[in-house]
């Protein structure tokens, strides 16, 4: 689905996105463009980035650090 229409950007840009390292809505207007035009899809596009991340987040390995003394 389109998020951006001014910019044509879609959902499934803005998730491929959040799983190459954006992290936040600046990332993504300077990653693929989105809501650097009229705005409207600011909020819709945070929101899937949003949750892309925390689905991110349950998938990603957990890396053991140990202690340092």
């Amino acid at each position: 689905m389109y998020v951006c229409v001014c910019n044509a950007i879609t959902d499934k840009q803005i998730r491929k996105a959040a799983k190459a390292g954006a992290r936040n809505l600046r990332d993504l207007q300077s990653k693929l463009g989105v809501a650097t035009r009229c705005g409207s899809c600011m909020e819709v596009a945070s929101d899937i980035l949003r949750e892309s991340r925390k689905q991110t987040r349950i998938t990603e390995p957990r890396i053991y650090r140990p202690a340092l003394a």
